[in-house]
């Protein structure tokens, strides 16, 4: 009898009860456990013992500990459950919440730090077969199912429009906000083709466009007075052609192997417009072509090469806009979108070029159409205008590019530049004008790529003050001309020695890209009272509400009696 009350002591149930309150357990030990239950089983039987009573406090254990401690260490535990679990819902600026809230403690974290292949082309298939998860890692995710559900989401659909002006900030819409997580680590550098964004066909807009200047300025009647050789034109667009190639090949690597990336940076609002770059800058290489290489008269076909993507892209875009949906005009006009603009005006100077006069015509009342429309919504300040920016940036020189290139698309029909072409010179002068009277207009804002992309409207505006002086041959319309290509040639070149000192000197052109990795739902969480603590304490109150009228009607009873 001493031995079967030794076995069935309070210390040994006390025993069996603290080992088998931990939530993970090796298999090895679990079958242990059942065998000792099953050794007590019948060691209480033989000894005459309750055996209902001990077999369930042996069984007891397999439920949480939250269920078996009283009221008031329950309440203790949850305490200490609703704190932990709160931090882990309050997502930190990491970046590593991809992988589950607690993902830097779970088994297998090796595999989900640095996990950039979720951006990969068919990554859904990639990431079934590469990071199965184990037995344990599925019982930790149930668990887990009610925090973890934002960030199971397939990263290859489509991110609303509205969630970029909500998780990003920024005339670019490229920094994200403190209260956003993002899906990929901050702390690490990604590859190298998931930093290279789609503006840097920003830099072959620049080069290009200078080509073009420099040739107007080679053999422009109004510049005659400078003797500017054409070799500077050939330099420059050899350089542009060798800039364009170089970008070309780089994103096109990054379309084969982060497929999904691209697709982020399609439907991104600002950089949905730099999708139009590389053929703008196409046919610019095609229209500052050097006197030494160009032929007598361009083949159509070279037209065609370059507007048709181009066509057949903003028929997609301007869809959009006139459609009325999330991604209407009014919700995501930028000064950027002028790209999807000015091509059109771009594409018929080509047009004029090769001989297409009508084609010419087409597309110059395609863009002044959607310039005006773009002008005026941007203008406005629409309340739904969040990618404008309050301050002054270099952004704003985006707005000079339509006007300058219609009025030269114009002269280059007509060949006059006659009222029409004036006109569109006239606006494009007194925009400029009005953007450089101030004086802060390139200080306290981060250098990036997407600045070449705002050099090539002042190039534009210096073409047209060329073409200007032409027909009106004056000392004021020649220094004008001269001074705004002096203008556009030394902001070309100081973004050129600034690019070559971030590229191979600081090593920051190109920083982790964030604006391709937010969220498609927001993940931070407000702070809230813990689920299961609520339902207690209002299952408390109610039981000594309760209590408390059975109280007062037991004493009324003994009362009346």
């Amino acid at each position: 009898m001493n031995n079967g009350a030794s076995a069935t002591s309070p210390h040994n149930s006390f025993q069996t009860h603290f080992l088998d309150i931990h939530e993970v357990l090796p298999e090895d030990e679990e079958e242990e456990g059942v065998i000792k239950m099953e050794d007590n089983k019948v060691t209480s039987s033989k000894k005459g013992l309750q055996k209902p009573i001990k077999l369930r406090e042996l069984k007891r254990p397999q439920r949480s500990f939250n269920r078996q401690v009283s009221l008031e260490t329950g309440f203790s535990v949850l305490g200490v459950e609703s704190k932990s679990k709160d931090e882990k819902k309050v997502l930190r600026r990491s970046g590593r919440s991809f992988g589950g809230f607690d993902s830097a403690n779970r088994v297998g974290a090796e595999a989900r730090k640095g996990d950039f292949n979720i951006f990969r082309t068919k990554s859904t298939l990639s990431k079934q077969n590469s990071l199965l998860p184990t037995r344990k890692e599925k019982e930790m995710e149930t668990q887990r199912a009610e925090g973890a559900t934002g960030l199971n989401e397939p990263v290859n659909k489509s991110v609303p429009v509205g969630r970029y002006f909500d998780a990003l900030r920024g005339p670019e819409l490229d920094q994200v906000k403190d209260s956003e997580d993002i899906l990929l680590p901050k702390d690490e550098i990604w590859p190298f083709l998931l930093r290279f964004p789609i503006n840097c066909f920003g830099i072959c807009l620049g080069l290009s466009s200078q080509a073009v200047l420099w040739r107007a300025l080679s053999t422009s009647p109004a510049t005659k007075f400078l003797h500017v050789t054409p070799f500077i034109n050939l330099s420059l667009w050899l350089l542009a052609l060798a800039a364009l190639i170089s970008v070309s090949i780089t994103y096109l690597l990054k379309c084969i192997h982060y497929f999904e990336a691209v697709k982020r940076e399609y439907f991104h609002p600002v950089r949905v417009n730099f999708f139009f770059a590389p053929w703008v800058v196409c046919m610019f290489l095609a229209i500052g072509l050097p006197p030494m290489l160009e032929p007598e008269k361009l083949h159509p076909a070279i037209w065609c090469a370059f507007m048709g993507p181009y066509f057949f892209l903003e028929l997609k875009i301007y869809g959009q806009w006139l459609s009325g949906g999330k991604r209407r005009l009014c919700k995501v006009a930028n000064p950027s979108s002028h790209l999807s603009v000015v091509g059109n005006f771009v594409g018929a100077i080509l047009a004029s070029k090769v001989g297409w006069i009508e084609a010419a015509k087409f597309l110059w009342s395609i863009g002044f159409a959607h310039y005006i429309v773009v002008f005026v919504t941007l203008y406005q300040r629409l309340p739904t205008s969040e990618a404008l920016p309050k301050e002054l940036h270099p952004v704003y020189s985006m707005f000079i590019a339509a006007p300058s290139a219609a009025s030269i698309a114009w002269g280059s029909i007509y060949s006059e530049f006659d009222g029409c072409s004036r006109t569109c010179f006239f606006i494009a002068l007194f925009l400029y004008i009005s953007l450089v009277v101030r004086i802060n207009f390139f200080t306290g804002f981060r250098f990036s790529v997407a600045w070449w992309s705002y050099t090539f409207p002042m190039t534009t505006a210096s073409v047209a003050t060329i073409k200007y002086a032409e027909q009106v041959p004056s000392v004021l319309s020649k220094g004008l001309a001269l001074c705004l290509s002096f203008m556009s040639s030394t902001m070309v070149s100081l973004l050129f020695v600034s690019t070559l000192l971030h590229a191979f000197f600081w090593k920051t052109l190109f920083p982790n890209d964030l604006a391709i990795a937010i969220t498609k739902k927001r993940l931070v969480k407000e702070k809230k009272p813990f689920k299961k603590a609520y339902d207690i304490k209002r299952w408390t109150k109610q039981a000594l509400t309760k209590n408390n009228s059975g109280d007062k009607e037991f004493n009324g009873e003994n009362k009346v009696v």
